[in-house]
């Protein structure tokens, strides 16, 4: 084995191991020594995917496909990142297309041709993103994760039935996969199956925990400070409504609360109530003295979701905007009701009030 060879198969392995460190420098040693070489410019843009750096991969990638225009695994490479998280979505479809008219090799048109579909579904192009999946060779396929990526696009298309199929040959062709138990998770609640998808979720839970952080993920201080900026950055009222809160960071949800029906995914759970006023038929707002409120970030997820460094905080700000907006909204719904009169949620201070402030 020559020494380029040498070097590309450890950078290989070591990424496939998670150790995107030392991928790196091996995959520098083969960049030295063959710099116009596409299969290490792919390496490279691999790895800088396993550390986050997205726009880096995508450079790498691109290098690569100039270097070699007919440079599939690139290309593919390429086209998910740009679909997330970057959304890129003209530009994955048109590198797409690009593989579709390269290959007739059926795993790279499924791999194509499902990339494709997010990226139309990503541009609300339904319709268009239904006939992608209609032209795919019936499955189930050789490749579990063909099968998981398929059955997650008939589940968001409303093919329940093709869905539980595809997802199920998954999960029995890789009894790891979190993301194709979460799917049966979904199916199963779907169909009114509450206990086998408690069963389900909690596997994904499970296998989430053991697979751990991703390389890229921030410490713990560091991600701290990203919530805190996240929160600095939250709408004004938002902002005064978490002055008070309890703000809490785990991995992700406890059993216990995945198996009272929380989400095995959110990101944020908020845990809200309002102290007082109990006189009926009185009139009042939701001032953030009379809110109890406790926040749970879920890092973990917001890994998942996020899907680069870069993504973190703003992943992190429009959780708790649509989690604290949904929670305050459904407190206020309900006071009105126990009240039997209209709640104001919280809303800005006067401009007189901040003169006084």
């Amino acid at each position: 084995m020559d020494q380029l060879s040498a070097h590309l198969d450890r950078a290989w392995d070591l990424a496939q191991r998670g150790d995107a460190r030392g991928a790196d420098m091996s995959a520098r040693q083969a960049l030295d020594l063959a710099p116009d070489s596409p299969e290490v410019h792919n390496l490279i843009g691999y790895v800088a995917a396993l550390e986050g750096d997205c726009n880096e991969a995508v450079e790498a990638y691109q290098q690569a496909i100039f270097l070699d225009d007919t440079y599939i695994e690139a290309m593919l490479n390429a086209a998910e990142l740009m679909v997330h998280p970057l959304g890129q979505l003209d530009e994955a479809m048109w590198m797409c297309e690009q593989v579709l008219d390269l290959t007739d090799y059926v795993d790279e048109v499924i791999d194509a041709s499902l990339l494709k579909f997010e990226a139309l579904v990503g541009k609300g192009e339904m319709d268009a993103a239904k006939r992608v999946l209609a032209s795919l060779p019936e499955g189930p396929y050789e490749s579990p994760t063909h099968n998981y990526l398929a059955g997650r696009a008939h589940f968001e298309t409303g093919n329940r039935e093709a869905a539980r199929v595809l997802i199920e040959a998954a999960i029995e062709g890789d009894l790891r996969n979190p993301e194709a138990y979460y799917y049966a998770g979904l199916l199963c609640e779907d169909r009114g199956d509450r206990q086998n998808a408690c069963a389900a979720f909690l596997r994904t839970r499970q296998l989430e925990l053991e697979m751990g952080m991703p390389p890229w993920a921030p410490d713990g201080e560091t991600f701290l400070k990203l919530t805190e900026r996240a929160v600095a950055d939250l709408p004004p009222e938002l902002q005064t409504v978490l002055q008070s809160a309890e703000l809490y960071i785990a991995d992700l949800p406890g059993s216990e609360v995945v198996v009272d029906g929380v989400d095995p995914r959110t990101m944020v759970l908020v845990d809200a109530a309002v102290l007082g006023p109990e006189d009926e038929g009185e009139t009042a707002d939701i001032p953030s003295e009379q809110l109890r409120l406790r926040v749970f970030l879920y890092a973990l997820n917001i890994m998942h979701s996020a899907g680069s460094l870069d993504a973190i905080g703003p992943c992190i700000r429009e959780a708790l905007v649509t989690e604290l907006e949904v929670t305050l909204g459904e407190l206020a719904d309900e006071l009105a009701e126990q009240l039997g009169t209209p709640i104001a949620e919280p809303s800005e201070p006067s401009t007189d009030e901040a003169a006084n402030d």
